[in-house]
């Protein structure tokens, strides 16, 4: 069972320390807030509602990166 890493209280500074492999989704979404100051105490749910993203699909998108295998995971296999 996929079982999910990033939730919506988390604040963007800590999803990014964490998994730095999501930053595209962030701009996907037009929230180049990744590298903005107030990036360290926002909440993904407060960046997504500031910027009329839907929270559950942005939560949803962010772990499904994380689903996917790393590099290192890839050439393991070889």
């Amino acid at each position: 069972m996929n079982e999910k890493k990033i939730t919506k209280d988390m604040t963007f500074g800590q999803v990014l320390k964490d998994y730095p492999q999501v930053a595209p989704i962030f701009m996907k979404f037009g929230m180049q807030c990744i590298g903005c100051h107030i990036a360290v105490t926002e909440t993904i749910e407060q960046g997504a509602i500031a910027h009329g993203v839907d929270t559950d699909e942005l939560v949803n998108e962010l772990n499904s990166v994380l689903s996917e295998p790393s590099p290192e995971e890839e050439k393991s296999k070889d």
